[in-house]
């Protein structure tokens, strides 16, 4: 019998992935497996962001994703949805032209996407790339570009993100991206504080960006270790609510 233990336990050994050979799918699989995230495709998740409030159902593949500004007098409510748009004031629906529903479609989707990555980065319309790994204060990190097919891919295609994965706990403690709405840019994001709601993880982040325009994508960790990132802001999201649906 502890022949048979051994044999057993060098048998899965030998079956595990070894870390040369691990690729990008995989890495970005385990990241949604040990942050929970898999469990956002049936939510209904709720949290305030800055001065709004923001709420988002989703099953079977479906979604309404909204934004609330409310004051004394007004409360402006936007939501998106699979197929659709709307804004309303105060519940009296308005009509908005084409221009500024992709501009608000696009700040509401971006808001609720950071708020729940890894959750779609397994979309149909998502590139994934293994890059070098690297060492950020002393913790081994792989690297996976994302890039978006065209068809699918949104208003946004042409973005690029970056990862940075724990190689040990496979958990999101860093990323970047380039963008090119407003102008352009790009931004380095770090974790500051976590927080497990229902088993699925959510960050608060400090926001950089870098103070050579020039400095590549894939360089803004090497930028971020040598201090040549400028902190543009910090995000946090309060009240979070996690319903999950069977």
């Amino acid at each position: 019998m502890r022949f048979l233990y051994v044999y057993l336990f060098l048998f899965f050994i030998s079956c595990k992935p070894k870390n040369e050979s691990i690729n990008a799918q995989q890495i970005i699989d385990a990241t949604i497996q040990n942050s929970g995230a898999f469990k956002v495709s049936s939510s209904k998740i709720s949290f305030k962001f800055r001065d709004k409030s923001y709420e988002a159902f989703r099953k079977n593949g479906r979604f309404k994703l909204s934004r609330r500004l409310k004051n004394d007098t007004i409360t402006i409510e936007d939501y998106i949805t699979n197929t659709s748009y709307q804004r309303s004031i105060n519940n009296t629906k308005l009509f908005v032209n084409d221009s500024l529903k992709r501009s608000y479609s696009s700040a509401i989707n971006s808001v609720h996407y950071f708020s729940v990555l890894p959750f779609g980065l397994n979309d149909a319309a998502v590139q994934k790339r293994i890059l070098p790994s690297r060492k950020i204060a002393g913790k081994d990190y792989y690297k996976v570009e994302i890039t978006f097919k065209k068809n699918g891919g949104g208003e946004d295609y042409n973005d690029v993100f970056i990862y940075w994965v724990g190689k040990k706990d496979f958990l999101i403690d860093f990323l970047a991206y380039s963008y090119h709405t407003n102008g352009g840019g790009k931004r380095f994001r770090a974790v500051g504080k976590q927080h497990v709601i229902k088993g699925v993880r959510f960050v608060d982040y400090i926001n950089y960006k870098p103070t050579d325009n020039e400095v590549k994508l894939i360089d803004l960790d090497i930028a971020f270790t040598n201090n040549k990132l400028q902190k543009v802001s910090d995000i946090h999201l309060e009240d979070i609510d996690v319903n999950l649906i069977d």
